[in-house]
């Protein structure tokens, strides 16, 4: 939902009607992951995209329908022997895509949820999406980690949305504690995620399945180095949605001018800029820090705090192989184990012959992403099995 927001918050402030759709579950080699959404707006735009293109044109049709009808549907698109090319995958892939009527009638709650992502504020929102009762369906609960949950009473009726308007609670004390507790394990990890429980959220039962947008702020990358590789792997961080922080201890060469697309660039000795921002608790595991100073002066005492930390997605150093080796003797003397720097990426980036710093860049991306999804890094055409791997 967060690539459409804006256009879906534009239509919900204007007292418009939208169709949403969104990807709640994947199997095998789907194109889009889990959270991936596509708006049906009120004069019939399309924003946004559930498939690459595979099923948009059923998907757009059953939106326009749920917006009628008023009431949300859970579809699952994949290969059919019948008609594979009509409304299935091509890739092979299935997904399941739950579809609902949005406005400020049946989603009061969209306004704040939009204000805590704009402001980084971590928010998640559960929606039930199955239940053997319908009046369950779409139900909200709202999850932030600062507060307890504000339960609110179910308004009875014959009328589902009715039922429903009250908001911010499933129908049950059990099912709000336990949906809730899940919603923030889902927020550390920022991770979106289809939930099964019971019908009364029972952990180890069935029928009830909910579908968390785990809206985190955005993960971070420190870039260390003020140089012209610096540049590249900025820009090509802000891309994959980083958060991106430049640190030098030069302000001649640590500037917003040099750095455009960081979000921040900091003044300070490297290491101990890692240092405050690990004791003010902003690192985490998503966090990824490329060390491209290769001076040791800078990237010794810098990997030493780096590589101690309890738990972060990637630690990258520039530098070539004699540049490698006397900077893992310097850490060694200075008390890393084998386990500690068995967690470094040196020389950094995968092997794809890259020249320049955009494509030094691109090789230190592809490392990430990698090591994200658990990808080999091998040619695709040279391997067999699934191309998606499933998340940890």
């Amino acid at each position: 939902m967060r690539d459409v927001l804006t256009e879906l918050l534009t239509w919900w402030r204007a007292g418009e009607t939208v169709g949403v759709a969104t990807v709640v579950a994947t199997f095998q080699s789907a194109p889009r992951p889990a959270g991936a959404s596509m708006l049906v707006g009120p004069s019939g735009d399309a924003v946004g995209s559930v498939s690459g293109g595979c099923v948009e044109g059923a998907v757009y049709e059953l939106a326009g329908e749920v917006v009628a009808s008023g009431t949300p549907v859970l579809q699952r698109y994949g290969v059919s022997d019948d008609d594979a090319f009509a409304v299935g995958l091509t890739c092979g892939g299935i997904l399941d895509v739950y579809v609902e009527k949005v406005d400020q009638h049946t989603f009061p709650e969209l306004g704040q949820i939009a204000a805590d992502i704009e402001a980084g504020r971590p928010v998640a929102l559960a929606t039930v999406i199955e239940h053997p009762d319908p009046a369950w369906l779409g139900r909200r609960l709202v999850v932030r980690p600062d507060e307890g949950i504000v339960r609110h009473e179910i308004v009875g009726g014959t009328d589902p949305q009715q039922q429903k308007r009250a908001g911010l609670s499933l129908g049950s004390t059990r099912a709000d504690d336990a949906v809730h507790d899940d919603a923030l394990g889902l927020l550390a990890s920022g991770h979106n995620a289809t939930l099964t429980y019971g019908p009364d959220g029972e952990r180890r039962g069935e029928g009830m399945r909910v579908f968390v947008w785990a809206f985190a702020p955005k993960p971070r990358m420190l870039v260390f180095g003020a140089i012209d590789f610096a540049a590249a792997v900025a820009r090509v961080g802000s891309f994959l949605g980083y958060h991106v922080t430049v640190c030098d201890a030069r302000p001649v060469f640590a500037t917003n001018t040099r750095f455009p697309e960081a979000d921040e660039v900091v003044v300070d000795w490297p290491h101990r800029y890692l240092q405050a921002e690990r004791d003010a608790g902003r690192i985490d595991s998503r966090t990824v820090i490329t060390v491209l100073t290769h001076d040791p002066k800078f990237d010794v005492p810098l990997l030493e705090v780096a590589l101690r930390l309890p738990d972060v997605a990637y630690v990258g150093a520039m530098g070539s192989r004699r540049t490698h080796d006397d900077r893992v003797a310097r850490l060694r003397e200075a008390g890393l184990e084998d386990k500690e720097l068995g967690r470094l990426s040196s020389p950094i980036g995968l092997d794809l012959g890259a020249r320049t710093p955009e494509e030094t860049a691109i090789s230190i991306a592809a490392e990430i992403i990698a090591g994200r999804w658990g990808g080999s890094g091998e040619r695709l055409g040279t391997t067999e099995g699934r191309i998606h791997r499933d998340l940890a």
